[in-house]
């Protein structure tokens, strides 16, 4: 029988001490050998309003310490079936974003030629772009779930082409995305001008706003994004200020009116059964959220992802 690598238990040493990776599991240097691996993308120079999201990972992994590795809800045991590890963060250029970019795209390459699915802790979502351009490479244009606050299409942010109100407007220009699999889920707040979200609608991307999720369950909505997308590889790119600032004060830019932690949990675990060849959870300031709460809730739904994998679901 395969040894499978396992996150460190509470029972083995306390909650409070041990390795800061994600969830306490090993490290290693390389994505060699694993099925799917944590990295961490520290960065906050594509930020737009608050700053922070450069802390995100660190964060992120200091409160995945509670973590257990049986998901309770669905049933998934994945460190019983896959080879999974904390593979360190990417050595951004911090005092360069155009640099960064091209920085992390060559990180990404090195990941997936082993065949491993990369689960980023974000940093803002400028690094989401890179991370297709990786992807597109390896498995060809995807299908794509983008849970928002923000559309993230702008054409630019102050004359520039880079930012993280951008990503996706890029990755669409590179031919990254399979324009009739695309979701965009929680949308809200004020804009520009009703081409802030038709722009996507015009590329037959499907746009759904915060208020439409109001007071409903979401396990429709992914029952149908399923069947939709079919067997088609599928990103999923997870902003936490989807949420809203109530559950997740911890961002750079809060909307009211988002979306609760249970439809959270509701979007992620109906990725199950998708071919899912990556994710990201993007956009954790902890400045702005000193109870770390903001940072608890981005872990849990890293592993909620990983819990999502095809070969978990296999098991």
């Amino acid at each position: 029988m395969p040894t499978y690598n396992q996150p460190l238990g509470g029972n083995t040493s306390p909650r409070f001490s041990g390795p800061n990776t994600m969830m306490r599991l090993p490290t290693q240097i390389t994505a060699e050998g694993l099925d799917a691996c944590f990295v961490g993308i520290p960065m906050d120079h594509g930020a737009s309003n608050r700053p922070g999201t450069r802390l995100g990972p660190r964060q992120i992994r200091e409160e995945s310490r509670m973590i257990r590795p049986y998901n309770m809800a669905t049933g998934a045991a994945p460190f019983e079936c896959m080879q999974v590890a904390d593979i360190g963060d990417v050595a951004v250029n911090t005092f360069d974003l155009k640099k960064t970019i091209g920085i992390i795209a060559d990180h990404y390459r090195n990941i997936l030629k082993h065949g491993t699915i990369p689960l980023t802790l974000g940093g803002d979502h400028t690094l989401t772009w890179p991370i297709l351009r990786a992807i597109k490479e390896k498995h060809g244009p995807v299908a794509l779930i983008h849970v928002d606050a923000h559309a993230d299409t702008s054409d630019e942010m102050f004359g520039e082409k880079e930012a993280h109100g951008t990503p996706f407007r890029r990755a669409w220009e590179e031919g990254c995305l399979i324009n009739d699999k695309v979701w965009q889920i929680g949308l809200r707040g004020s804009g520009y001008s009703p081409d802030d979200w038709n722009w996507a609608r015009d590329q037959g991307w499907t746009v759904i706003p915060a208020e439409q999720c109001w007071y409903t369950s979401l396990a429709p909505l992914m029952a149908d994004i399923r069947a939709r997308i079919g067997d088609a590889p599928v990103y999923l790119s997870y902003d936490i200020d989807s949420l809203d600032p109530a559950f997740a004060p911890g961002t750079g830019t809060v909307e009211m009116g988002g979306l609760s932690t249970w439809q959270a949990l509701e979007i992620v675990r109906g990725c199950a059964g998708l071919n899912l060849v990556g994710g990201d959870l993007v956009e954790v300031s902890p400045p702005f959220d000193t109870t770390g709460t903001t940072a608890l809730i981005a872990s849990n739904l890293l592993f909620e992802m990983l819990c999502a994998l095809p070969k978990a679901q296999k098991r």
